[in-house]
């Protein structure tokens, strides 16, 4: 099969497409032949050796992907050849054929095409465990959204939309922050020109935000803090630039809020799987209508061409998704 490798850590020159031996199911595990993988921020990181991948993980990098079922291992029931499939994965998806554990993967909505679908799982199982599982957000609350013209971002309002949440969120120009809007945000704040923190204060009549997604980490603590509700959780899945920051206990203390951080890819399958029960029972019988979880696709490659999608999420510019045709993927 023809899978992209990358061939030493550095900028999106490294990444080359190469010939490997087909992938084989193990036990519990589909075969899946992949028509659309998706593009995410943590394989940049992993090309740059900054993210490697768990230990027996494939090193190829992908992290979602959407295709056919191929073949299925000993004591999987679910699923059979030719079932169309999407699931999350801790590597191998920028390659022709991938392995996943039967439990990490998820019927593709019959609406959705295979392009479309490849954007549903790290994106929603990052955005449903954090947002609704570990925070927590109840109908009604008001969550603030950092990077919401990003992939996860974008989808965790569409997802808070789905909670019939307030939602208020981050983006760095103001053409980011209309499409913000457009994909379901309340309001969106341009971080390069306001203080996000007290314009949420003046957005929620000084109450704060019950809910806060961080995609930046240390550099935002201060101000999520301050940003934050009585009794509010921020929850933290990324972290660019410094990655300790001074944390004021008194304040935390005085709005008996709670901090929280998560990663996906190192957690064990049984647990990844408890997040696609959870989808699956919550979130998948909304899909086919598609609204207010939507398609939101910014751009695709053929595989062969993983450097210019990699130099596309780059560029910062992006809006959603940026995913891989592989094969006829549609």
């Amino acid at each position: 099969m023809i899978a992209i490798e990358i061939s030493r850590f550095g900028g999106p020159e490294v990444l080359r497409a190469v010939e490997r031996p087909q992938p084989s199911a193990g036990p519990g595990e589909v075969l899946i032949r992949v028509c659309a993988a998706g593009v995410a921020r943590a394989d940049l990181l992993q090309r740059q050796g900054k993210y490697p991948p768990p230990h027996g993980a494939s090193e190829i990098p992908g992290l979602d992907v959407a295709g056919v079922i191929e073949a299925v291992g000993s004591g999987v029931t679910r699923f059979r050849s030719g079932d169309r499939v999407c699931a999350i994965l801790t590597g191998g998806g920028y390659a022709e054929f991938c392995v996943a554990p039967a439990v990490q993967a998820l019927p593709t909505p019959a609406t959705w095409t295979d392009i479309e679908a490849a954007s549903l799982p790290e994106n929603l199982f990052t955005a449903y465990d954090n947002v609704i599982t570990r925070a927590a957000l109840r109908r009604g609350e008001t969550v603030l959204v950092h990077g919401g013209s990003s992939g996860v971002g974008s989808t965790a309002i569409m997802l808070s939309r789905l909670w019939d949440a307030v939602i208020i969120t981050t983006a760095g120009s103001e053409s980011k922050c209309a499409a913000c809007l457009e994909i379901g945000a309340n309001d969106a704040i341009n971080y390069r020109e306001s203080d996000f923190s007290a314009r949420v204060l003046e957005l929620t009549n000084g109450r704060g935000a019950d809910v806060v997604l961080d995609l930046v980490g240390a550099p935002y603590l201060e101000k999520n803090l301050a940003s934050l509700a009585v009794e509010g959780r921020i929850v933290t899945i990324a972290s660019h630039g410094a990655r300790t920051a001074p944390l004021d206990v008194g304040l935390l203390m005085r709005k008996r809020a709670r901090l929280m951080g998560s990663t996906l890819r190192a957690r064990s399958p049984e647990e990844r799987g408890l997040v696609a029960q959870a989808l699956e029972r919550d979130v998948w019988p909304k899909l086919a209508s598609k609204s207010p979880i939507r398609p939101l696709i910014d751009s695709t490659f053929p595989l062969e061409d993983a450097e210019d999608a990699h130099r596309r999420m780059e560029e910062g510019t992006h809006v959603g998704k940026v995913v891989l045709r592989i094969g006829r993927g549609d």
